[in-house]
Order: C-alpha cells, then structure tokens, then sequence
C-alpha cells in the first residue's frame, strides 16, 4: 500500500482547531452513506491493544430509537438532531475463546499457522485471561474504546462532520434502550455525529488550552 499523501502541519492543525464539541445540530442535514461508510470504516481501521478491538459500535439513526436515548442522555438534544448517534460499548470480559476468535482472524488476513501464533495467545492468556488484568476487563477495554472514540471525531472533522463527545448519559440506561443484556457488552460512551448550525454560539468561541510548555515534557 502506498503512503497517503501527507496532510501539511498547518492543515492539520486548522482541522483541530475547527472542531468542537457541538452543542447544536442542524436536524435538516445528513451525513451521505459515502461520507458514512467511511467513518465507519475509520471505527474498525482504530487501534487496541494486542489488537483485540474489545468494542462494539452502535449506529443509532432510528428517531424512534433516539427519542427514548434523550432522557437518558441529561436531555441533550445533540442525540436527536443529529445525524448519526454513535454508541460505544466495551466488552466485559476476554476468555480464551476470544482470543482464539481473533487468532482465527489474523491467520485468515494474513496466513500463517495457529502453532506460528501460540506464544502470543499464551501472552495474551496470561495477561488477559489468568493474570491480575482479568479482573479490571471492562476498564481496560473501556481505555481501548476512547482510542476509537478520538479516532472517530478526529476522522470526522478531517471530513468535514461535526461530533460531540457525550459522557453525560445513563450507561445502564443505554444498554436497557439498546437492548444489550446478555450481550457481553456494556454502553461507555456516546458521540452524536451530523452538521453543525449556524447559530450555535460555541462554533466561533477560541480553543481554551494550557500553553503546550505546561502539558508537554521533553527529555
């Protein structure tokens, strides 16, 4: 695969600098499905660790279904004038059935044998499965679910959509309205996705960040 064409700093940097957490979407407009089949393929292409994308994605854009998401989102209407809702949820428990699952994957992308893949599934079942990380699962894969979820939004704005990172909801009542008992999967956190309307005041206001020589340390 060819390396993309790089982006210059400066246009990078104006797309940071354009998005924001958007308080208003304009309801009338769409993401179009080419638009979206791209950012949902920026969810799968996000990194995890060891690989294992210990998530699930729910793509809401049923009114209905949005409607009941609105009071258990702090009645935040970005969730139903937006044009995506996005879900994201994080697995809660990794066996070794999991990671045979996924060594099945790697081998049927890329060949190889399941003896050439043993000792990274011992690794991985020694950490994941027997060792003291067992036991704090959903947070880590709460952590992998906020890479894809910075992923996503940065994606989003290199496209020219709107996001709003939405961790003011009822996660227990998300996975009630979504349906997700017995699934494996529990609700973390939630980003609307459309476009953005003109009267929203926040737009326009400046970034408000720490100087990087407060943030950032070289050594």
């Amino acid at each position: 695969m060819n390396a993309p064409q790089n982006l210059k700093p400066d246009e990078l940097l104006n797309l940071l600098r354009w998005r924001y957490a958007t308080k208003q979407f304009d309801p009338a407009r769409r993401i179009t499905d080419e638009l979206w089949r791209a950012l949902e393929e920026a969810l799968v292409l996000s990194p995890s660790s060891y690989g294992l994308q210990p998530w699930r994605f729910i793509v809401v854009t049923d009114p209905a279904v949005k409607e009941r998401l609105l009071p258990v989102s702090w009645g935040q209407r970005q969730v139903v004038d937006c044009s995506h809702h996005v879900v994201f949820l994080a697995k809660q428990e990794i066996t070794e059935a999991d990671l045979d699952r996924y060594i099945g994957r790697v081998l049927e992308v890329r060949g190889g044998t399941r003896e050439s893949m043993k000792m990274y599934k011992d690794f991985m079942l020694k950490d994941l499965v027997n060792g003291p990380r067992s036991r704090i699962i959903p947070e880590w894969a709460a952590r992998q679910v906020y890479i894809a979820l910075g992923n996503f939004m940065t994606s989003a704005a290199a496209l020219g959509v709107d996001t709003c990172p939405m961790e003011g909801i009822d996660p227990a009542k998300y996975d009630e309205v979504l349906g997700l008992s017995g699934s494996g999967y529990a609700t973390v956190v939630a980003c609307p996705a459309g476009y953005r309307l003109a009267t929203d005041k926040y737009a326009g206001l400046a970034k408000v960040r720490y100087p990087a020589e407060d943030v950032i340390r070289r050594s």
